[in-house]
């Protein structure tokens, strides 16, 4: 059965979404739109670009995550100096390496910018915080920038909604004036964009699959907060996902496959094989369960 699929953010418990995506195949529904933010987004991607699940799993298992971390190479020599770099910068690493990697991977599709794609297969969701807006990439770009879409690197789109706020640098974007925009982590406004596809009379073209990288919001534990730090964590998680939990909470949940995995945090590139194996797992378990009763 063709159908749509949206993914949330998650940042590496991406690994995750492999198993889900195994279980999907398997039951023979494919998918022809996909969109995310973050991590979704490069899974979305990755779809988009016609990469098969098992293509999909060994690059991704094969990746070593730390090495697409790049800080500026003098916060490497000076002490605590990747502090001033992120007062200054805005971001601990510049996410070059991140973007190049998409890149070369998409590239090894034939596919470069969103004119390489069919009309409204990929939709990538981005933050930019200098307009206070959230934007889909390639719908918006004409209107708010001025940008022609076709021509707009899909490497990039992906990079932009990966771009965790503080961790890596947020990306500029030229606009219709003189001052660029900041765009970061999509996930900031809309971690989990179920409603993406909807037309203007707010109905699905045909079944959409959402798949989340955490629990049903109503079965959440409270949060232990106990000092600044755990306040920081507790204030950009709700943030991350208050907006689409209100959403999903009046939507029909039936639709969506919640892949509990917080137990493993967002930016943890140092993720062991075992690790890996285990989001995998229950990703593949979760779905698996799911699409017994699905659609």
């Amino acid at each position: 059965m063709k159908i749509d699929g949206v993914f949330s953010g998650g940042g590496v418990k991406a690994y995750a979404f492999l198993g889900a995506l195994q279980r999907i195949s398997a039951c023979n529904h494919s998918f022809e739109r996909v969109a995310g933010s973050s991590a979704g987004a490069l899974i979305a991607a990755f779809l988009a670009a016609d990469y098969q699940i098992d293509e999909m799993d060994q690059m991704v298992q094969e990746l070593d995550a730390e090495k697409l971390l790049d800080p500026p190479k003098w916060t490497t020599i000076i002490p605590f100096s990747k502090w001033l770099n992120l007062y200054f910068q805005l971001g601990l690493y510049k996410g070059n390496r991140l973007e190049n990697w998409i890149y070369n991977l998409l590239a090894a599709k034939n596919i470069y910018t969103f004119h390489d794609l069919q009309p409204g297969y990929l939709k990538v969701v981005v933050s930019d915080i200098s307009l206070g807006k959230l934007v889909v990439i390639p719908d918006d770009l004409k209107r708010i920038y001025g940008i022609n879409p076709d021509y707009f690197s899909i490497a990039k789109a992906v990079r932009m909604s990966a771009g965790f706020p503080y961790f890596f640098m947020p990306k500029k974007m030229p606009g219709k004036t003189r001052k660029k925009s900041l765009i970061v982590d999509g996930g900031l406004l809309s971690n989990f964009p179920l409603w993406i596809f909807k037309d203007k009379s707010n109905r699905n073209k045909r079944p959409v699959l959402g798949v989340k990288l955490s629990g049903y919001a109503e079965h959440d534990q409270p949060r232990d907060v106990r000092n600044a730090l755990d306040m920081f964590h507790a204030l950009f998680s709700t943030m991350l996902n208050a907006h689409d939990a209100r959403y999903v909470s009046k939507s029909d949940k039936n639709n969506i496959i919640f892949i509990p995995v917080d137990h493993i945090a967002a930016t943890d590139f140092k993720l062991t094989s075992d690790q890996k194996e285990r989001l995998v797992y229950i990703g593949n378990q979760r779905a698996d369960a799911f699409l017994k009763h699905w659609p």
